[in-house]
């Protein structure tokens, strides 16, 4: 199992902290997690092995921009588990202190900087030579699973790392149809992102990945707690390797990417941390965010604060990247007779955290709604990369402009047709 780091030279131009920089990425270090059977318990105490990659072939160069950008950031992340453990498991509130921090973030905003980190993300499904391979910088060429019962079986991403130790990247596979990942993933997909245990209908009595439904469209919320305390491995996994790479480079700003799964997982981490992250084609995440009881930042009393409606989910340091052709992001692959179902998968939430930038693929380049939309190619050539005639969309000042705007989703709800509160639950049939 590895994680590959690599050089980020940043071309600071003696330019003010307010001013927006250029990030360039060339090999330096592999890291080796260490993983026995006593860190399968306590994944925050991982260690690595640090080797040199000097013999490794020398790198293409690939800019990505970065931007200055305020995040709401707990004072203390200890305090943050520990208050957030409380509320999970005793029911118990305990306040967070939160403070802004200025980091260096990428810019959402540049089409360039988008499409290297969705490339980025997408070879977190792949090896280098293989025909899913993309192009960017040949520095990036190993996927390492990084998991628990099975070396074969679980978290899998990659990691890259600047000579100063200034800015860490941090990209998170997503979900594998077929391959040693993929019965995790889809537990990890149902658990998160159904809204009462997968459960779809009266046929889905034997793949549900908890007992929490209580009859008549009533789900166990106390029953959804203690299934994600149990069995969130993912979700773990990235708050321990997250808790090295921090203890290993105390300074550097870290950023988080991922594609589906691996994007709401970029996000939830993000959001626990308050550390930027870009999720390309996510599940809405949000109510996965509140059964893991993740406490959120409050706005300023001030009403500063652009997220005008005052949600405190636009706060979080996420920018959720999809186009409006793909059914999982927006909820809408649900039913018995949607492909999503039956495949096995209840992908019901559409509400994310942070801002979004979605993309018109159906208006724009003419595509119908279809789940074979949702691949991470079809983003990163056909979406991202295309040049609409007349640009995506016109930003405030009436000028076309090849991303659209990142915004807040208003007023969004999920599983609206659920009832959710301490039910007996059991596994009776509709």
């Amino acid at each position: 199992m590895r994680i590959l780091v690599c050089l980020l030279p940043l071309f600071l131009d003696f330019l003010s902290f307010t001013a927006a920089r250029a990030i360039t990425f060339e090999l330096q270090n592999e890291y080796t997690p260490r993983l026995n059977d006593d860190d399968l318990h306590d994944i925050s105490q991982v260690a690595f092995d640090i080797t040199h990659a000097s013999d490794s072939p020398p790198s293409k160069v690939v800019t990505l921009q970065a931007t200055p950008t305020t995040v709401y950031r707990p004072r203390s992340v200890a305090a943050y588990q520990d208050a957030r453990l409380r509320s999970l498991r005793s029911q118990e509130s305990m306040s967070v202190e939160w403070e802004q921090v200025q980091v260096l973030a990428p810019n959402v905003q540049d089409r360039h900087t988008l499409s290297q980190l969705a490339r980025m993300t997408g070879n977190a499904y792949a090896l280098p030579g293989r025909p899913n391979w993309y192009e960017i910088d040949p520095a990036w060429n190993t996927s390492f699973p990084f998991g628990w019962e099975d070396k074969a079986d679980g978290f899998r991403g990659h990691v890259f790392l600047s000579p100063d130790n200034g800015t860490v990247v941090l990209s998170i596979k997503g979900t594998t149809l077929q391959g040693p990942t993929s019965k995790k993933d889809k537990f990890n997909d149902n658990l998160l992102f159904s809204c009462c245990c997968a459960r779809v209908d009266f046929t889905w009595i034997f793949r549900q990945v908890c007992k929490c439904y209580a009859n008549n469209w009533r789900c166990d919320n106390t029953c959804l707690t203690d299934a994600l305390v149990q069995d969130s491995l993912f979700y773990n996994v990235g708050v321990g390797l997250i808790n090295n790479l921090t203890t290993l480079y105390p300074h550097a700003n870290i950023w988080l990417t991922g594609h589906s799964l691996g994007g709401a997982l970029a996000s939830l981490l993000g959001t626990t941390f308050g550390l930027p992250a870009v999720a390309f084609e996510s599940p809405g995440e949000r109510l996965a965010a509140l059964r893991l009881h993740l406490p959120m930042p409050s706005p300023p009393p001030d009403g500063s604060n652009e997220t005008t409606s005052g949600s405190i989910y636009g706060l979080a340091p996420v920018t959720h990247v999809y186009h409006n052709a793909d059914p999982i992001p927006q909820g809408a692959c649900t039913g018995v007779g949607s492909p999503c179902a039956q495949g096995g998968y209840a992908l019901e939430t559409r509400c994310h955290l942070g801002k979004s930038i979605v993309y018109d693929a159906v208006g724009k380049l003419g595509w119908k709604v279809d789940i074979r939309k949702h691949v991470i190619k079809e983003v990163i050539t056909h979406v991202i990369e295309a040049d609409p005639e007349d640009g995506w969309e016109e930003n405030e000042e009436g000028v076309k402009v090849e991303v659209p705007v990142a915004r807040v989703e208003e007023e969004c709800v999920d599983c609206f047709k659920w009832e959710f509160g301490d039910f007996k639950h059991g596994d009776d049939d509709d």
